[in-house]
């Protein structure tokens, strides 16, 4: 069993102008007590992200975990300690064979149905959402709400992170359901590092 730290932020490359802004705000976040940090990127091209992955590489402690979104040959490429593969990418055992059995892999599933598939595969934690109503994806999968969250707990004694709309009002109640941690996106974006403060002290 890995050990997940109740927040798992994520930083998505369109909320930021550059490579500058998305490394201020990542040392922000760490400097707020962040110690797992996704980079996603949905339309970059590959020389792009590896460029700013290698920089968030650079710019951040080594303490840090590193985790791509999609994408596991730039995972290894930039130094990365695991790979996050959704529904429609690589599977988690098309990924564990690219960067192997030391780094991480975690997959994102929306139902009871894909969960329970996605905790039959090496996968080191499995993602679940979108709990609440989200605007980080233009079409996002049905809402899931706290019973989603208690229903995949049942099913799965892996990890449990809950996605989607995961906020500083309602992340607690997230926990409460049985997630161990919450992935965030929206609620980071504006001063990064009293965010996540205040997220670390919520969830305790």
């Amino acid at each position: 069993m890995i050990p997940l730290p109740r927040l798992y932020a994520i930083l998505d490359a369109s909320s930021f102008p550059d490579t500058k802004g998305l490394c201020l705000a990542a040392r922000e976040l760490v400097a707020g007590g962040v110690t797992l940090l996704q980079y996603r990127n949905k339309s970059g091209n590959a020389r792009q992200m590896l460029k700013q992955a290698r920089e968030l590489k650079r710019c951040l402690p080594a303490s840090v975990k590193l985790i791509m979104n999609d994408r596991a040959d730039l995972c290894l490429a930039a130094g990365f300690d695991g790979v996050h593969v959704g529904q429609d990418d690589l599977s988690p055992e098309g990924a564990r064979a690219v960067i192997g059995d030391r780094l991480w892999v975690g997959v994102s599933t929306h139902n009871t149905k894909q969960l329970a598939e996605a905790d039959k595969t090496s996968a080191d934690y499995l993602a679940i959402g979108p709990v609440f109503e989200t605007r980080s994806k233009a079409t996002p999968d049905p809402v899931i709400g706290l019973d989603g969250v208690r229903q995949a707990r049942a099913l799965t004694r892996k990890p449990l992170v809950a996605i989607g709309g995961v906020a500083r009002e309602n992340c607690r109640s997230v926990i409460e359901a049985g997630a161990d941690a919450v992935a965030v996106i929206s609620d980071l974006i504006r001063e990064p590092r009293k965010s996540a403060e205040e997220f670390l002290r919520i969830l305790g």
